[in-house]
């Protein structure tokens, strides 16, 4: 588990925030906002676009927000993973 993952089990104490609730609940349908989703970050969580994806990805990291929406983490975990992968496949100067 990565050290963000660990401050965010940390803050929590094993279960889910009220914020983690929103973060999962927002990624779940974050289309429905008007314009960008990084206006939407800013104007619901107060936090960069950067920073937010930072919480994401530890949070999805954690057994509780499987728990708590097993498909949506699992789906993110699938898009971070296809996301890495092509990364890594343009620095070696390959398609993916």
């Amino acid at each position: 588990m990565s050290n963000a993952a660990h401050q965010v089990e940390d803050e929590r104490g094993g279960e889910l925030s009220e914020r983690d609730h929103e973060i999962l609940t927002f990624e779940r349908q974050w289309w429905k906002y008007a314009g960008a989703k990084e206006q939407a970050i800013r104007e619901l969580f107060d936090m960069s676009s950067t920073r937010y994806y930072q919480v994401l990805n530890a949070l999805i990291d954690t057994p509780e927000a499987l728990a708590a929406d097993p498909m949506l983490v699992k789906r993110l975990r699938r898009l971070r993973a296809s996301r890495q992968r092509a990364r890594s496949a343009r620095r070696l100067g390959m398609q993916v």
